[in-house]
């Protein structure tokens, strides 16, 4: 309330001022309960068995207890708790500590309130992102073999291909998907139907990486000459008169990388082409036309003004793609499972941790993988805050 030029901050007495902590305790004591609820995997099968109680039927109650009968009921409780503590937990949690910080004094609550919206995030990210790398750091180190899992992923020439490959994905990948991306953008920029043109291009981004591995399994699909051939490629080279071609089946490593990266080219160079096709329309038309006018080429305008121009958005579509790269694993999985010297990171750690079990082998490949990306991560923030800045 403000009386002249004095502000005097009204702040609940009485019985009023007593309930704002209790509110707050009785939030957060629920919302503690409500975890505890969803952790406990016997909690929703319990209090469905005592509801099945409050209806009289007793065997249905005692073989959930036991851990067997109809647990759709039980589903349906957690589901319901899930939706209570993940929306109204936290509603009550914000809105409770909120209270609290708008009842101290307006030094101390301007600067408390931003560390009530935002801690709670930052204490999330630490224990769901944070803490796994930290962990998944020590196991690396602790778990199996202990150390000797390093020796393994790095001298082991078994893991030398895997290692090839995944250069090989990320050069001729982010190559294929940026360049290709780049010249449609700049092909399409002054085309009458450019958005119908867009949209087929970018139509495959929309589709999943395991969808469109099995589309092109039917693409790359081989069988032995002389028998029918169902791969639309091999289909062709029949029809033309050359030997099927063992696509994604063949001791040529080389060939069969090549193919798998043609799938994530497929996919990738339609996000590329939308974000580099914003960019150059943001180029200012007067700066081109200044450029035609002193007599530069179509081709120089683009090349020398064009891509200089939009330098920072060509970075965040390399450095985006080359994350995607790195940790690709749905295609290498479906299409060969890592067969014919086809193998990366991701997926000989999913070998190692699922199948083999070795969470230390997995540990290690994991932290590899890490520590790839971690460079590609910090040149993206970088590039964003220079953009920033430079707005």
């Amino acid at each position: 309330m403000t009386y002249g030029s004095t502000e005097v901050d009204e702040q609940p007495t009485g019985w009023r001022g007593f309930l704002v902590p209790l509110g707050v305790v009785i939030g957060l004591a629920g919302l503690l309960i409500g975890i505890w609820f969803l952790i406990d995997d016997s909690a929703s099968s319990n209090v469905a068995a005592w509801l099945y109680d409050l209806i009289g039927d007793s065997a249905e109650a005692d073989a959930l207890r036991a851990g067997s009968g109809n647990r759709n009921v039980a589903k349906i409780i957690l589901a319901a708790v899930a939706m209570l503590v993940g929306v109204g937990g936290i509603w009550l949690f914000y809105a409770g500590l909120n209270m609290v910080v708008m009842r101290l004094s307006p030094r101390w609550r301007a600067s408390l309130l931003p560390w009530v919206f935002v801690g709670p995030a930052l204490l999330l990210l630490t224990i769901y992102l944070v803490w796994p790398v930290i962990s998944t750091i020590i196991k690396s180190f602790t778990e199996g073999a202990g150390v000797a899992n390093w020796e393994w992923a790095l001298t082991n020439s078994a893991n030398h291909s895997m290692y090839v490959n995944n250069v090989l994905w990320l050069l001729v990948g982010v190559a294929g998907s940026v360049g290709l991306g780049l010249l449609i953008a700049g092909l399409l920029d002054r085309v009458k139907y450019e958005s119908v043109a867009k949209t087929f291009i970018f139509l495959p981004l929309a589709i999943s990486l395991v969808g469109a591995s099995v589309i092109w399994r039917f693409v790359y699909t081989w069988r032995p000459p002389g028998q029918p051939q169902y791969g639309l490629l091999n289909a062709v080279m029949e029809g033309i008169g050359r030997d099927p071609v063992p696509w994604t089946q063949t001791a040529d490593f080389r060939l069969a990388t090549f193919a798998l990266i043609v799938i994530l080219i497929w996919l990738q160079t339609g996000f590329a082409m939308v974000v580099l096709s914003a960019a150059i329309k943001g180029v200012p038309t007067e700066i081109t036309e200044a450029a035609s006018l002193d007599g530069a080429t179509e081709r120089q305008k683009f090349l020398r003004i064009i891509v200089p121009m939009i330098r920072g958005s060509l970075i965040m579509v390399t450095i985006t793609t080359s994350i995607v790269v790195l940790k690709v694993f749905d295609i290498v999985f479906v299409m060969t499972g890592g067969r014919f010297n086809t193998d990366v990171v991701a997926n000989q750690m999913y070998v190692q941790a699922f199948q083999f079990f070795d969470t230390g082998r997995a540990s290690v490949l994991a932290v590899v993988l890490f520590l790839a990306v971690l460079p590609m991560a910090l040149i993206n923030v970088r590039n964003i805050r220079r953009q920033g800045m430079a707005a």
